[in-house]
């Protein structure tokens, strides 16, 4: 069969043309928020701390003995810096709590939301309480593309950021000592840590510029 295929110039799939970068940055902070939440499952100490592989020593793995998820709701915005909340759901009400605290929290530095980019999550497009919440605010609701996780690509990537460095990056006795750690990184993402993108500096560096 692979050689009839080969015959026929049909042996690979073609190689389909990759979509050219898609670099944007509005002009302010507060100009666009993307926001986005990622899971993680909580554990009970495994081999990697306690050197114990068998059977005995896995009983948190069973289904009876499993303790839920954590669900990191991250609103990076645009031009400056992330802000990160653990959650034990993502439900629509804890969606809108998280993002008025999330605009409290932009507004003690000076930051003014203006547009909102979510995905078409139900907690997000059929949220009533968001969307009073935004509306009161004179804040847009952006949705991405349907199928397009690129449209969200600056929440996306630093979700993967967040994953690498903070949730897989150390070896944590359980998930409570990982929520811990979380602020930790996060201020050393937004003060510290240099991005290649803006010249090597931290996030933060941009809200001191706007406002003088």
């Amino acid at each position: 069969m692979w050689k009839v295929l080969n015959r026929a110039g049909l042996s690979r799939r073609r190689v389909t043309a990759k979509e050219p970068a898609n670099s944007y940055e509005w002009p302010c902070p507060g100009d666009l928020l993307h926001m986005d939440v990622s899971r993680y499952a909580r554990f009970r100490p495994g081999w990697a701390l306690t050197g114990e592989r068998s059977q005995a020593g896995r009983h948190w793995m069973r289904p009876e003995t499993r303790v839920g998820f954590d669900y990191a709701h991250a609103i990076v915005d645009d031009h400056s810096r992330a802000y990160v909340e653990l959650h034990d759901n993502d439900r629509a009400a804890t969606v809108t709590a998280f993002v008025e605290r999330a605009l409290a929290h932009g507004a003690r530095h000076g930051v003014g939301a203006k547009r909102l980019m979510t995905d078409n999550a139900f907690a997000y497009v059929r949220n009533r309480s968001l969307r009073e919440l935004l509306n009161a605010r004179g804040i847009r609701h952006l949705t991405t593309q349907p199928y397009r996780p690129r449209t969200n690509g600056k929440v996306e990537r630093f979700q993967q950021t967040m994953a690498r460095e903070w949730a897989y990056g150390l070896i944590y006795p359980t998930h409570r000592e990982r929520a811990t750690a979380l602020p930790h990184w996060l201020e050393h993402y937004n003060h510290r840590r240099p991005h290649s993108s803006i010249g090597d500096r931290p996030p933060i560096s941009r809200v001191h510029n706007v406002r003088g």
